[in-house]
């Protein structure tokens, strides 16, 4: 037996190793691609989707934080230029939610507050959250580069988000119009389509006498909205009523509505005829367009129903369906009612039911820039990982729809816009300033209240994370990999690509690499009322971060959802103290034996051990460099505890323990450098227990293994 570090005659245990090999990492400089050796050149660049700056970390962000991280060490022993950007996201609607909740568990509520009150505490909020963020980000072993870090509330940020703004305007990409939003009567803010989530909902399906046509809707309540009436022109039922007026009877009295003929009304749908409401549906509101229709609110933003309704003015929806219902059969104009089951617009945050308003808002004209980022797809410009995701991001860039960029809240940048008291449109606050007259109609222009959809600003994040407009490391765009959650594919990816091609003229990143959701052991969403929430730092406190990496990456296929259980990271924390149990063995009994020693004559068993080792380290570092990650620590794993440990070793033994001193130095060399490469190969997925190791072995150089180069074959 040979003497060993000491370190490896006790049990590894992360808690007392992680914290310390962090700092030897951040104070090596290392994670700043400035700082890396000669060899690094050729740029390698991710951008760290920024973590929401309004909680700890959840077991999605610990996915994302091992697979870019993975990526990251991997490229960097490869000799790549290798940078991570960190950053940090205000979240916009999504943090005021979370500050509103605080608010109303403290009695308060943020409609009774000073604006700058609340944005002032909102701050504060966030960057003490942000701080607890950043630290569990650093736990998970993150080799990012904080000198680079950003966030979307810094200065040069949200100037550069504002600029971007002004930019779409003078272009004619950006406008002020009437136009139909989502809005939460709750939170009070409209929302874009891809802040909303649809809820499957029983409802009823009431057949209303329309004059000489029977209706069939689930909104009663909005007759008082309605304009006309619309039929499917090649619907010969109804084909000599379009053009004429008709009258219609309500609670409140009569409408005189205008039969129009259009081809989206669906002639299977109910009766084949449908009450139009343009103020309150959003199908509604085209067809307006298309017909030129007025567009009547008969609902307020409280979801109430407002002056105009006679009787019902005051009353909730719910409350005024029941009573225009009752009223209606009280007329004789209710046919008959069907129970019916239909999808329907919420909240993703509280799940109230979206309120469709016709309200002035900032709009994005989407068609001529999504065209841009689907072009630019279909040209191989972006690569997709699974590559089924490049159809659906084709299909909503070939169908997309104006893009309301629009809050009703604090908390996010402000639109650098001014607004007319008069008719609502909008100017820059380059070009006129508050109280000057409105060039449309003259009134007042005052400053534009609303702050941008969070969005806006993250779609700009490749190139504002890397500085833009500042040349300094616009070296490392268009970045390598965005590598984030799948159901970002309709919210932030899109809009990355669109802001690259707008601002850079070139795509943000090569490859987009998609892993699914985190749920918990059952395969069961994680949420907080359900209480199977499974946190990563709680889970890198009991086994360290280096099993929940790994343990996270390990049989995870990309876009698939994965489950996570507690056990499967427990048993990965086995594998971290197989590691450092098969290292100390080797290093028990290999003498003189260092990296540097020289190869020695070695038996045909060796070169064939060697020659398995090769095929292993072909065929791993392939699945790295195709994204397999799954599939690279898979193998691994198998070829550390059964190839090495269970097979290897074991064979070694009688040859460490023998008297023949050739065989015993060839059998010495070839376990020290199996484990070296080991050591190297297992580096991305744990990194750890993997610098730990690298440190303990016999060698001239001392430098780390964060910077050592990728084993090649022998």
């Amino acid at each position: 037996m040979t003497d060993i570090p000491e370190k490896l005659t006790k049990p590894y245990d992360p808690a007392s190793t992680e914290a310390r090999i962090y700092k030897l990492w951040e104070d090596s400089g290392f994670f700043n691609p400035d700082n890396l050796p000669e060899r690094h050149k050729e740029p390698f660049t991710i951008i760290m989707p920024p973590p929401n700056a309004n909680g700890r970390l959840h077991a999605g962000h610990g996915l994302t934080i091992a697979l870019e991280d993975i990526m990251t060490r991997y490229q960097r022993m490869q000799g790549k230029k290798a940078l991570w950007v960190p950053g940090a996201d205000h979240a916009g609607f999504e943090t005021q939610v979370v500050y509103e909740k605080k608010l109303e568990k403290e009695g308060r509520s943020r409609f009774k507050m000073d604006r700058q009150e609340l944005y002032n505490e909102i701050m504060a909020f966030t960057l003490d959250s942000k701080q607890h963020m950043e630290a569990d980000v650093k736990a998970l072993g993150a080799s990012c580069d904080w000198s680079r870090e950003k966030f979307t509330l810094d200065p040069s940020v949200v100037a550069e988000v504002q600029e971007t703004f002004r930019k779409l305007y003078r272009d004619g990409l950006v406008y002020r119009g009437y136009r139909t939003v989502n809005w939460c009567t709750k939170h009070q803010t409209s929302l874009s389509d891809v802040e909303t989530e649809t809820a499957e909902k029983s409802d009823k399906l009431y057949y209303i006498k329309y004059g000489p046509f029977t209706v069939a809707t689930v909104r009663p309540e909005t007759i008082f909205g309605d304009v006309a009436v619309a039929v499917n022109p090649n619907d010969a039922r109804y084909k000599s009523f379009i053009g004429q007026t008709i009258e219609v009877q309500h609670p409140e009295g009569k409408l005189s509505l205008v039969v129009i003929g259009d081809e989206e009304v669906d002639m299977e749908f109910g009766t084949g005829a449908l009450k139009i409401t343009p103020a309150h549906d959003h199908n509604d509101f085209r067809m307006s367009e298309r017909h030129n229709l007025p567009r009547v609110e008969v609902i307020d933003q409280f979801g109430k129903l407002s002056e105009g309704t006679g009787k019902y003015e005051g009353m909730k929806i719910a409350e005024a369906r029941t009573k225009v219902v009752e009223d209606l059969q009280a007329l004789g104009l209710i046919e008959k009612i069907e129970d019916y089951t239909h999808a329907v617009p919420t909240c993703y945050k509280c799940a109230t039911t979206i309120e469709p308003r016709v309200m002035p808002q900032w709009f994005v004209k989407m068609a001529p820039l999504a065209k841009m980022a689907a072009d630019a797809v279909r040209e191989g410009k972006v690569k997709f990982i699974p590559d089924n995701f490049e159809k659906i991001f084709l299909y909503w860039m070939d169908n997309t729809m104006d893009w309301n960029i629009s809050r009703q809240i604090v908390w996010g940048i402000k639109i650098p816009a001014l607004v007319c008291t008069g008719c609502n449109n909008g100017a820059l606050d380059t070009d006129h300033k508050a109280g000057d007259a409105c060039p449309s109609c003259g009134a007042p222009l005052v400053a534009e209240s609303d702050t941008f959809d969070t969005w806006f600003s993250s779609g700009q994040w490749p190139l504002l994370a890397l500085g833009y407009p500042e040349k300094r490391d616009l070296s490392f765009y268009p970045t390598d990999v965005m590598e984030t959650g799948r159901d970002l594919i309709f919210k932030w990816i899109p809009r990355m690509v669109i802001f690259g091609l707008y601002l850079a003229k070139e795509v943000p990143f090569r490859t987009v690499y998609l892993h699914g959701m985190v749920n918990d052991k059952h395969g069961k969403k994680m949420s907080k009322s359900k209480g199977n929430v499974v946190s990563p730092i709680e889970l890198t406190d009991k086994y360290g971060a280096d099993a929940l990496r790994i343990g996270l990456v390990i049989g995870n296929t990309p876009g698939n959802d994965i489950a996570l259980a507690e056990d499967k990271i427990k048993g990965y924390k086995h594998f971290c103290n197989k590691m450092w149990n098969g290292a100390r063995f080797t290093l028990s009994n290999i003498g003189d034996t260092t990296l540097d020693t020289p190869r020695p004559t070695l038996t045909e068993r060796d070169e064939e051990i060697l020659r398995e080792l090769n095929v292993a380290i072909e065929s791993i570092t392939n699945h790295y460099e195709n994204f397999r990650f799954h599939l690279a620590g898979e193998e691994l794993y198998h070829y550390f505890w059964n190839t090495f440990a269970d097979t290897i070793i074991e064979e070694m033994k009688p040859r460490l323990a023998g008297d023949d001193t050739a065989s015993k130095d060839a059998a010495q060399w070839v376990l020290l450098q199996i484990l070296a490469a080991n050591i190297k190969m297992l580096h991305p997925f744990i990194p750890f227990v993997t610098e730990e190791l690298w440190s303990l072995l016999p060698k001239k150089d001392s430098s780390l293994l964060i910077i050592e180069p990728w084993p090649k074959p022998f």
